[in-house]
C-alpha cells in the first residue's frame, strides 16, 4: 500500500476505535473513490486510436463509447474500477480478427469520460444503452469490477448467452472484503460498510436482483460462464471466483493462470485463446483447448503473456 492509502487506512482505523459506524461511512466513501485515472498504455494506443467513438450518457453524465470491427455478432467488454476500455486492446484485436464487433465505454469518472463519481448502476445502464443500439450481445466480458457488472447486467436487463468473468467475484461483498483486508479494518467497520452499501442500492442479502450474489443467485439457465483468475492475484484473491464457478456447475469453465496477477491476466495467451473460443464456439470450443477446469476433469494451465503489438 502506498503512503497516501496507508494514511487514509490509519485514519479510518483510528475513527473506528471511537465509532465503527462513522468509520464505515468514511470507508465506503474511500471505497467509491475513482481517481487517479488510468492513461492509455503505449502498447494499447494503436487499437485505442482505431476505435470508432460514440457519445453515451449515464445518469446525465457524458460518457465515451468505443466500437471496433463490423461483424454481425457483437461482444461487450467492461473494464474494472480505475480501469478503461483500452485495457482490452489485445482481446479486441483477437475478436475483431475472428469477425466480431466489439463495443465498450469508459465509465463515468474513468478514462476519457466525464464525471467525478460512479457505481455499478452506470455500467449496467450503459450496457443497456449499447444493447439498444447493437441488439443482443453474443457475450459480455468483464474484468474485476467489470465482471461484477457483467454478471449484474446478464441477470437483469441485458440477457446474453455467454458471460466471461476475469479476475472478478460473485458479488459486491467480495470487493468490500478485499478493501477491508487491504486497509486492515475491523469486523464492525466491515459490517457497517456492507449495510450502508445495501441501503444505498436497495439490495438486501436475500434479493435476487442484479446486485445480489451471483453464486447464490446464478445466471439464467441458458447462460454459460467462463471464469478466468490468476492464482497469484493479490488485489482480488481467487476464492470468490472459485465459488462463482462451482455454483454454475456444468455450464461453467474455469481457467487458472500463474504469475500474471490482477491486470496482466487480460493479455495472457491462455486468456485470449479461451475467451475467443468461448465467445465463438461456447463451452465445447473451450473444452477443445484442454486448458480449463470443468466439473468432471480438472485441468490447469500456465499462461504466457502475449507481447504487446
Amino acid at each position: 500500500m502506498s503512503s497516501l492509502p496507508a494514511l487514509i487506512a490509519r485514519g479510518i482505523r483510528t475513527t473506528a476505535a471511537v465509532s465503527p459506524a462513522l468509520a464505515g461511512g468514511l470507508a465506503l466513501r474511500v471505497f467509491f473513490a475513482t481517481g487517479p485515472r488510468m492513461p492509455v498504455r503505449d502498447w494499447d494506443a494503436t487499437t485505442h486510436g482505431e476505435a470508432r467513438y460514440r457519445r453515451l450518457t449515464a445518469r446525465g453524465i457524458e460518457v465515451v463509447g468505443y466500437e471496433w470491427g463490423t461483424g454481425p455478432r457483437t461482444v461487450l467488454v467492461l473494464h474494472g474500477w480505475h480501469g478503461r476500455a483500452s485495457q482490452f486492446a489485445p482481446l479486441v484485436r483477437e475478436l475483431v480478427s475472428e469477425g466480431f464487433r466489439v463495443v465498450s465505454f469508459d465509465a463515468p469518472a474513468h478514462g476519457a469520460s466525464k464525471g467525478r463519481r460512479t457505481d455499478v448502476r452506470d455500467w449496467v445502464a450503459l450496457a443497456e444503452e449499447l444493447q439498444a443500439i447493437h441488439g443482443p450481445f453474443a457475450a459480455i466480458v468483464g474484468h474485476s469490477f467489470g465482471a461484477l457488472a457483467a454478471l449484474a447486467a446478464a441477470r437483469s436487463t441485458v440477457p446474453t448467452p455467454a458471460v466471461v468473468a476475469i479476475a472478478g467475484g460473485a458479488g459486491p461483498d467480495a470487493f468490500i472484503d478485499e478493501f477491508v483486508r487491504e486497509f486492515r479494518l475491523g469486523r464492525a467497520t466491515a459490517d457497517d460498510m456492507k449495510a450502508r452499501f445495501r441501503r444505498r442500492f436497495g439490495a438486501e442479502e436475500t434479493t435476487t436482483g442484479a446486485l445480489s450474489d451471483a453464486a447464490t443467485h446464478p445466471l439464467p439457465d441458458d447462460t454459460s460462464l467462463l471464469v478466468v483468475h490468476d492464482r497469484g492475484d493479490r488485489r482480488m484473491p481467487d476464492a470468490d471466483a472459485l465459488r462463482l464457478h462451482t455454483a454454475h456447475g456444468e455450464r461453467s469453465r474455469l481457467l487458472r493462470t500463474d504469475d500474471y496477477g490482477h491486470t496482466r491476466v487480460l493479455s495472457a495467451d491462455a486468456t485470449l485463446d479461451a475467451v475467443v473460443a468461448f465467445v465463438a464456439g461456447g463451452l465445447a470450443a473451450v473444452d477443445a483447448l484442454g486448458t480449463t477446469t470443468g466439473q468432471a476433469q480438472p485441468k490447469s494451465t500456465d499462461a504466457a503473456v502475449r507481447t504487446p503489438a
